[in-house]
Order: C-alpha cells, then structure tokens, then sequence
C-alpha cells in the first residue's frame, strides 16, 4: 500500500520512503511513526494509541514521543511551529493534515529511485497461525512472533521487517515468493501454534 503526499511517497508495506523522487532511510521507529499517523489521518491519533501502534508498549516517555515526532516533522519538512503536516492537539494528540493520495494496489515507483536492497542478512517474520481453535490464544501467537522479531533485531548483522509490516499478512492466502519480493527479504518465516496437553508448542515452517 503507498501513499502519497507533497512531494514524498511511502510504501508502507515494503518500508520505503521518497523525497523528491530520491530514496530516504528512516530509522524503524520514525518510518513506523509516519505510517500509523498517515493511516489514521482521518482522526486524531492519541498518545496511547502510538505507545501501542508505534512502539508495541503501554507507555513510552515523553522525551523518547517528542524526539520521534520531531524526528518525523524533519523528514516531512515540517517543524513544530509550522505544523503542516503533523498537527499537535493539545491534550488529546497528533494528527496527520497534509492531503494524501492513497494507492492501494503496489505503488507507481517509475518516478522515484528505489532503495536498494539490504547488503546483510534479511528475513521477514509472518504472524504464526493458531491452530488450537482457541481465540483467546491468538495473544500467545502473535505474543511468540513479537518475541522473535525483537530478538532478531539485536542482531546487528540482520535486517529485520518491523511487527507492523508483517502483520499486514494477519489472516491472509500468501505466497512465500511474492511476500518477500513485496518487502524486499531474502528469508520469511511462518509457523503455527497449537497447546498440546497443559503446555504450548510453536510449530514454525
């Protein structure tokens, strides 16, 4: 899915971003930021929803918020007086204003130069299926796919697609080929969870 806005484009599902046409790297966290405000633009995004959405976590300190939106201002070419694209409301959160194309089928990148692909190590981890037909262990699925992907992401030689891209996947007929080429990966993992007797075995393939 890609989104336009200005002279920047997101592609959020394969983690890329564009500035006048010219590929940016954004850290995890403010790519991550960007994208949860651009896809709830229609409303006011609280800060608890963003400790959630951005950082998987009930809480984050106000310094680490406040260095990531303004993080995120600079690389819209905003600040925090401007406020043109990220709009602070005051006791209730942040918004998103800038007018936005959405694409919903793969972005037209013909004008914009893609990113090269990672010079290390990089896999993608897909939410695990859960096959005990309990809803209620779907926190224990999604919880083991959290636990990998931030183990993986200490390491520095690997590059890691973040929870919030994989998860797009949640639910849905893959093909293990297209989903790599679509988040630029060498490597996707998927897997299966299911409680056998009075524990829990993770089956991944």
């Amino acid at each position: 899915m890609g989104f336009s806005f200005g002279d920047y484009l997101i592609d959020v599902d394969r983690r890329k971003f564009w500035r006048g046409g010219e590929p940016v790297r954004l850290t995890e966290q403010v790519f991550d930021l960007i994208a949860f405000l651009v896809r709830h633009r229609d409303r006011v995004v609280t800060r608890d929803e963003l400790f959630k959405g951005v950082w998987g976590v009930r809480m984050v300190t106000d310094e680490a918020l406040r260095t990531r939106i303004n993080a995120a201002r600079k690389a819209l070419g905003d600040d925090g007086e401007a406020q043109a694209v990220i709009r602070t409301i005051p006791r209730k959160g942040f918004r998103f204003i800038a007018e936005v194309v959405e694409d919903k089928e793969e972005p037209t990148l013909t004008h914009h130069a893609a990113l090269a692909p990672p010079d290390k190590p990089s896999i993608a981890v897909l939410p695990f299926q859960n096959m005990s037909g309990d809803p209620d262990q779907e926190y224990f699925a999604d919880g083991m796919v959290e636990d990998i992907i931030t183990t993986l992401s200490q390491w520095r030689g690997m590059f890691v697609i973040a929870r919030n891209s994989s998860f797009t996947y949640k639910g849905r007929i893959i093909d293990i080929k297209r989903v790599g080429r679509e988040l630029g990966v060498r490597y996707v993992l998927e897997g299966s969870t299911r409680i056998a007797g009075t524990g829990r075995a993770s089956l991944p393939s």
